[in-house]
C-alpha cells in the first residue's frame, strides 16, 4: 500500500477531521510523507479542510 492509499484509508476510517500529524501517527508514516499525499489529494479533489490544517473525505 502506497503513501496516498494510507492517508486515504486513515481519514475513511476517521468520523472526524484529522490533522496531518495525527495521520501520520496513525498510518505509521513519515509526516513529510503524509504532507505530499495531501498536497495530491486535495489537487485532484478527493479529500477537504472544512477548517484550517484540519483533513477529512470529499463526501
Amino acid at each position: 500500500m502506497n503513501t496516498i492509499e494510507l492517508v486515504v484509508k486513515v481519514l475513511s476510517e476517521s468520523k472526524e477531521p484529522l490533522k496531518a500529524g495525527e495521520i501520520a501517527e496513525k498510518a505509521g508514516i513519515d509526516k513529510k510523507e503524509v504532507d505530499k499525499a495531501i498536497k495530491k489529494l486535495k489537487k485532484e479533489e478527493k479529500i477537504e479542510s472544512p477548517k484550517r490544517c484540519y483533513y477529512t473525505i470529499k463526501k
